[in-house]
């Protein structure tokens, strides 16, 4: 049970690392200069960076759950 308990932490892990990475830029500086993407997928980029968000907060809500579950059980 806890063998499956850790792969499913490293599974989750990798998702919430994605979706970290997937997301654009909310502010200025840097992450505003690409501008060539939006511009590209106009409104299906801001869809998608909608979704992206919702599965980083699913994602991060599952890693802590997990995470204290693990640490209960050993």
């Amino acid at each position: 049970m806890l063998v499956f308990l850790k792969v499913l932490l490293i599974i989750i892990s990798v998702a919430l690392i994605a979706g970290v990475l997937l997301q654009s830029g909310k502010g200025g500086g840097l992450a505003g200069m690409d501008g060539g993407a939006s511009a590209l997928l106009g409104a299906q980029g801001k869809a998608l960076d909608s979704i992206m968000s919702k599965v980083t907060t699913v994602a991060a809500i599952l890693f802590m759950v997990l995470s204290l579950v693990i640490a209960a059980i050993q």
